[in-house]
């Protein structure tokens, strides 16, 4: 292994670090502060930018989850009122699911709560300490 490619795997391992402890501090938060769970938050993030609704294979893309895992988080989204399925068009095997009212206004809560515990996590970092992680995780994005 060659010096650089050991430094590679020691950011690897810092960046881990680093992201398991925000996504830890964010479950927390969203469990004490809302009685909810990170899933949850991200099935109602992605329903609340497209307003119109998705389908369930469109949800499950959008959050890189199984349909069947998506499915779950809807069943009790539905069930506490936050949710709503209706049939595509009158077409029963097309489902669209959005957000209701009640879950619009508990999103919203959460999402400037989640905002201000991204912005606590991140506090040490200044506006161009940001602009360079941006820059540089977009570059390491481009490997792909």
């Amino acid at each position: 292994m060659s010096d650089l490619s050991k430094r590679r795997l020691k950011t690897w391992i810092r960046l881990l670090g680093v992201t398991r402890a925000a996504e830890n501090r964010l479950r927390d938060y969203l469990r004490v502060e809302h009685n909810t769970t990170l899933p949850r938050f991200d099935v109602m993030a992605a329903l609340w930018r497209r307003r119109d609704g998705v389908t369930m294979s469109e949800l499950s893309r959008m959050l890189l989850v199984s349909n069947g895992n998506a499915t779950a988080v809807m069943d009790r989204l539905e069930k506490d009122g936050f949710a709503k399925r209706e049939a595509e068009d009158g077409d029963r095997r097309r489902i669209r699911v959005r957000l209701t009212p009640k879950g619009l206004k508990a999103f919203e809560s959460m999402a400037a709560g989640h905002e201000a515990e991204v912005d606590a996590i991140l506090s040490n970092l200044d506006k161009d300490d940001l602009e360079t992680m941006r820059e540089i995780l977009s570059r390491a994005r481009r490997t792909e």
